[in-house]
């Protein structure tokens, strides 16, 4: 008896082992799949043509859920054009357009800004859009190439008095015949900006001329 009930256990055992290991391994590709789902954001739209929420230069495709509203530079009797260059200006280029991630769950805004036409390239564009914002350290500068453009792309720490730490931030620039778009991606924080790195990618990956052209 003490035979059998030492092979019966070792079989036990075996069955046991195998179905945890197979339960693991559910688990294991339950969480490849959830992450490989986080970074990559699923489109809700597209921007820049006509009549789209935000008319630009060129068009590109905005994350699902992420709300687009177009930004109004004009300046009434209240505000002087100084402090609305201030806000809605940086280098060399103007804000013209937000689009809200909170509506996803993030806290933070993919911005497009663009510029009259002139000589300079993205690169150049880029780093005067980037020495504009105080309080940056640690550009890390690259180019891409999207559809029928090549363009410029940054990330970088950004700091400031109201700020316990550093935070990260994105941006990339490329120049069409309308004159030059950035595309920049903040956050509340370097977690939230990462959260929202893959709807940046998204606008990156589908980024084409023949916008509001």
């Amino acid at each position: 008896m003490t035979g059998r009930r030492a092979a019966c256990a070792a079989v036990l055992v075996v069955l046991l082992t195998g179905c945890g290991s197979g339960a693991q391994d559910n688990d294991d590709a339950k969480a490849s799949a959830t992450a490989e789902d986080s970074s990559v954001a699923h489109r809700g739209g597209s921007l820049g043509a006509e009549g789209s929420a935000c008319e630009l230069p060129v068009t590109f495709d905005i994350a699902k859920e992420w709300k687009a509203e177009a930004v109004d530079g004009s300046v009434d009797g209240e505000v002087s054009q100084d402090i609305a260059d201030a806000l809605l200006r940086q280098g060399p280029v103007a804000l013209v357009c937000e689009v809200d991630a909170k509506p996803a769950g993030n806290i933070g805004f993919l911005r497009a800004w663009t510029g009259e036409p002139g000589g300079d390239d993205a690169r150049t564009v880029l780093e005067a859009f980037v020495a504009a914002q105080d309080g940056v350290s640690k550009e890390q500068y690259d180019t891409f190439t999207a559809g029928d453009l090549t363009g410029a792309e940054v990330t970088y720490l950004y700091s400031d008095e109201f700020l316990d730490e550093s935070k990260e931030e994105s941006a990339l620039a490329v120049s069409t015949a309308q004159g030059p778009v950035v595309l920049h991606l903040g956050g509340l924080d370097t977690e939230e900006h990462r959260a929202m790195l893959p709807a940046f990618e998204l606008a990156k990956k589908t980024l084409r001329t023949g916008g509001n052209e």
